[in-house]
């Protein structure tokens, strides 16, 4: 199986959660108080979720109880600690050899029930999951005048495209 597109797609997170984060950070406040606390949770859930999902792929428990913390973290932590996770997505999933990512891993979700999955799934899921939920965050953006990071793939290939050492083979083609 090939890793690229896992790549692809786990940069293209890292990519998104930092802009979506930027946008945040520059207009918290003028969303209402209530509609704070909802954004809070969102990233907060989108945060622990990969957290969670980062101790699966390491193989070692993650000791949620749910998927969300047990105390609300602040923007600032939120954004400083999904920066250093996406970041370790993004060099765990560059060092991933094809193989791997066909590997089966047993694991416990937080409400306890166990399951497997491949170090694929996994990197898909977080991808999907995060994806969902920035959406949700985008919403309540826009419904407050506050034009959302464009995180469509397209977009984030778009930029990776205008930096002149992104190294990518070009497909001839003969007609």
């Amino acid at each position: 199986m090939l890793t690229r597109p896992y790549r692809t797609l786990i940069h293209s997170k890292r990519w998104a959660t930092n802009g979506l984060n930027a946008v945040v950070a520059d207009s918290f406040e003028r969303l209402p108080a209530d509609e704070r606390v909802l954004v809070l949770r969102l990233l907060d859930h989108i945060q622990v979720v990969d957290e969670i999902f980062r101790h699966n792929l390491e193989a070692r428990p993650h000791g949620y109880q749910a998927p969300r913390s047990a105390a609300l973290p602040s923007l600032d932590a939120l954004a400083d600690s999904a920066r250093a996770t996406v970041d370790w997505y993004a060099d765990h999933a560059d060092a991933l050899a094809p193989e791997q990512m066909d590997e089966a891993i047993a694991f416990s979700f937080a409400n306890g029930e166990p399951t497997r999955m491949t170090r694929g799934e996994m990197l898909l899921h977080v991808a999907m999951h995060s994806a969902g939920h920035r959406g949700q965050v985008a919403l309540l953006l826009q419904k407050n005048g506050i034009q959302p990071f464009p995180d469509r793939i397209t977009d984030f290939l778009n930029a990776e495209n205008a930096n002149p050492y992104r190294q990518v083979p070009v497909a001839e083609v003969t007609v």
